[in-house]
């Protein structure tokens, strides 16, 4: 697919400002968009958006469909009469610039159980609107509760075991259940119901907030670039689910094959990620329908998808399990090829980005470029070597995205502050007038406006020109992550939205 020249903001939304100590979809999330679009952005770039488990990553997600519960604006209820303010004047003292998980997801969730009995016992108001909103809401759960059954099921009842044993994971509940015996699972299904019917409703909540944010940002010519990670964790109801497609152990549905990269620019070790790699033969012989019904599913709610680590698709690395770090591991073929023959089939032409960064080989080269996907350049990799280094503006194609950092990097000016003399050097002399005095972080967004790419996404940490206290992931490190954080609203002022949209202008984006 075809894309226009823009430019965008990468930001996830636990990284918004807000007073319940993560950031969610409410008020300052459209705040946000009237930033992009009176700053001259056309698109947003956010992580994946799904329940998080261990270490709090989006990428490490209790399902590869459902929604974060914890994104869910308090406020936004309050205004369908689910919540008021006063259910919130205990609120805790929370930090505004890093999210305490171990504090926001407790007290986020009193809040969630707490508009569950509002929406399951009615409104005690006698004012007829109250009686006349909770009626559209009860409608409108009962149509997403059918229109979304066929992950929705599965997920809820995943949720639900899991927190009746969350010490544990699924495989070694007990064995009816992890085997997902129809009785068994009937049983547990009338012994939850209450649990069950709580995620059903979290669920509901979350869609409903989040497609009302995307249609006020494509009113307002943003669209939403969201990312589908190639991997699920192995305790996902994905997997619970649909353990046929990952390299299990049959009887214990162990991981026997755990996906990782190996030794690289970010680790000596490589990375270790832990999930479970794909059994590519059995996802050939259903013609690829979990991975269809995954992009059919992101393509309602996101404009454009951004495939992480896409050249899993192509070949993967696969270490034994039982391996400490990634080193120990294999390059194994994937069929990326046949499952986006298949996904073109039945969707058409899908507007993808590919993140092709690592270990890249003539054959995801082939792979991104016979299927048209833009691949991905990153400034702060560019000044690591010589002039033939393919992240230097002068090598890129048009067909391609262009970050002055990503999630995985530090800050522009965290990396300033820690480059070497030989990389100041080399940025010294490719960026001409950058002794004019222009920060660090301006220079490499005007180098990114300026590049033939045809997108180009800052993270908002380079805008405000933060700096490494601000990283958002440290790859290779398990906790410590994902919790950055913009304290103030008011920091997006107008002064800075000029200064963007001047540059952005400039270089015709």
């Amino acid at each position: 697919m075809a894309f226009q020249r823009a430019s965008g903001i990468l930001l996830h939304p636990t990284s918004l400002p807000s007073k319940f100590g993560i950031g969610d979809l409410g008020e300052t999330a459209y705040q946000f968009i009237e930033f992009l679009s009176r700053s001259g952005q056309k698109l947003w770039q956010v992580l994946p958006l799904g329940p998080t488990g261990y270490g709090n990553s989006p990428y490490m997600s209790f399902s590869a469909i459902a929604g974060n519960p914890y994104l869910i604006s308090p406020e936004l209820l309050a205004k369908q009469y689910l919540l008021k303010e006063e259910d919130w004047e205990d609120i805790p003292d929370f930090d505004q610039d890093r999210v305490d998980f171990a504090t926001v997801i407790p007290y986020k969730r009193k809040l969630l159980e707490l508009a569950y009995t509002r929406f399951k016992q009615g409104y005690v108001d006698q004012d007829p609107q109250y009686h006349h909103d909770l009626y559209l809401i009860q409608e409108q759960f009962k149509k997403f509760c059918y229109e979304e059954a066929d992950w929705l099921e599965d997920y809820v009842l995943f949720v639900a075991l899991h927190e009746e044993n969350p010490e544990i994971l699924w495989n070694q509940w007990e064995p009816a259940i992890a085997k997902r015996e129809p009785q068994a699972l009937q049983q547990k299904r009338e012994e939850l119901h209450e649990q069950i019917e709580f995620q059903r409703f979290v669920q509901f909540l979350f869609f409903d907030q989040w497609l009302k944010l995307k249609q006020y940002a494509n009113m307002r010519n943003i669209r939403i670039i969201g990312d589908i990670p190639i991997y699920v964790s192995h305790n996902s109801a994905d997997v619970w689910a649909n353990p046929e497609n990952f390299a299990l152990d049959p009887e214990t549905y162990e991981v026997t094959q755990m996906a990782g990269v190996p030794p690289d620019y970010f680790s000596a070790t490589g990375q270790l990620w832990g999930n479970p790699v794909y059994n590519w033969d059995y996802l050939q012989e259903t013609n690829f329908a979990w991975w269809i019904d995954r992009f059919r599913f992101l393509n309602r709610y996101v404009d454009i998808i951004r495939i992480d680590h896409f050249r899993g698709f192509e070949s993967f690395w696969q270490v034994p399990a039982g391996e400490e770090n990634a080193i120990k591991g294999e390059w194994k073929l994937a069929l990326g090829d046949e499952l986006f023959t298949k996904l073109k089939e039945v969707m058409g032409d899908l507007p993808i980005l590919a993140e092709d960064l690592g270990v890249i080989t003539p054959e995801v080269i082939k792979l991104r470029d016979d299927f048209g996907f833009p691949g991905m350049q990153v400034l702060l990799f560019a000044f690591g070597g010589d002039s033939g280094n393919f992240h230097l503006p002068h090598h890129y194609r048009h067909n391609s995205v262009v970050y002055s950092g990503t999630h995985d990097n530090d800050t522009a000016v965290g990396w300033w502050q820690r480059s070497s003399s030989y990389e100041k050097q080399l940025f010294y002399k490719y960026v001409v007038g950058f002794a004019t005095g222009e920060p660090i972080n301006w220079a490499l967004i005007r180098m990114a406006m300026a590049s033939v790419a045809v997108i180009a996404i800052v993270p908002l940490q380079d805008v405000l020109g933060l700096d490494n206290s601000a990283r958002m992931n440290v790859p290779g490190t398990a906790t410590g992550n994902w919790g950055w954080r913009y304290s103030d609203p008011d920091l997006l002022n107008q002064d800075l939205s000029d200064r963007l949209l001047d540059v952005t202008q400039l270089y015709s984006r």
